[in-house]
């Protein structure tokens, strides 16, 4: 499989800053530090930036959403309040970023991407990682599961939270998403999403945290990809157990030693 590295990438392959990225609506503020593997991605795109969510797999890796590539990403571990400089806090740039080689941008199918650091991050009570689930293990609708990010706390407000928020969601059955009118143009895959969030509910990921992960008993089953511009539930979520092959072959090939935490 080939390796394919971002550097400066043409702007129809970047998310617009009024795009679709994840956010948390209908949740509450996280107990500071109790979710360590969360990381803040401020990426750098033209002459702004954008901020993203992720998530520590091991010392060197970060997994996030495709749809987060930039010309320069600053990682940010150990954050509660990513508006002040924290003693918890680890910032290291990125080496290398490795967006899925079949990631499409118009359908945002295969929407998942690695970031190698330029250093490796150092694990504490803060800083830590996330587990992931064996390859191609489902989840049943009905699971209730858990995403956290700084973006938005409402569709209408401008700007994203200072502290780290999070939310309960349900898994949905694909179905419900296969009726959001936006997936005419971006074809929901079961195979490769996931469908979450209960359309009764107005509690969602949206603007401002893409990339962060849906964690279902302490394993990181989703990651944030897209959904209805409205924030409406449910949303769409990137089925990580489908890209565990993908995921440990090129973390071993940029770091043979590296172990990959895999739930069992």
């Amino acid at each position: 499989m080939q390796l394919l590295v971002v550097g400066l990438l043409p702007w129809a392959f970047l998310l617009p800053l009024g795009g679709w990225a994840g956010e948390i609506i209908g949740g509450k503020e996280a107990k500071p530090h109790s979710r360590p593997y969360m990381a803040y991605l401020k990426i750098k795109q033209g002459r702004g930036y954008y901020p993203c969510g992720g998530f520590l797999v091991s010392e060197n890796f970060v997994l996030t959403a495709a749809h987060c590539q930039g010309c320069r990403i600053t990682v940010t571990l150990g954050a509660h309040n990513i508006k002040h400089q924290e003693p918890s806090q680890q910032v290291i740039q990125v080496r290398r970023q490795i967006p899925h080689p079949e990631y499409n941008a118009k359908s945002w199918n295969n929407d998942i991407m690695l970031l190698e650091l330029q250093k490796p991050a150092h694990l504490n009570s803060e800083v830590g990682l996330l587990r992931l689930p064996p390859a191609n293990q489902q989840v049943e609708p009905g699971t209730v599961c858990s995403v956290a990010g700084w973006g938005r706390t409402r569709a209408n407000r401008k700007g994203g939270s200072e502290m780290l928020q999070e939310v309960n969601l349900t898994v949905q059955d694909d179905s419900e998403c296969q009726r959001i009118p936006e997936v005419k143009n971006h074809k929901y895959n079961s195979t490769t999403m996931m469908c979450v969030g209960d359309p009764k509910k107005p509690q969602a990921s949206f603007k401002g945290d893409s990339g962060g992960p849906l964690v279902c008993d302490e394993v990181a089953q989703g990651i944030v990809s897209w959904g209805s511009p409205s924030g409406k539930p449910p949303r769409v979520y990137v089925k990580v157990s489908t890209f565990i092959p993908w995921i440990q072959e090129m973390m071993r090939r940029l770091q043979p030693l590296i172990q990959l935490g895999i739930a069992t």
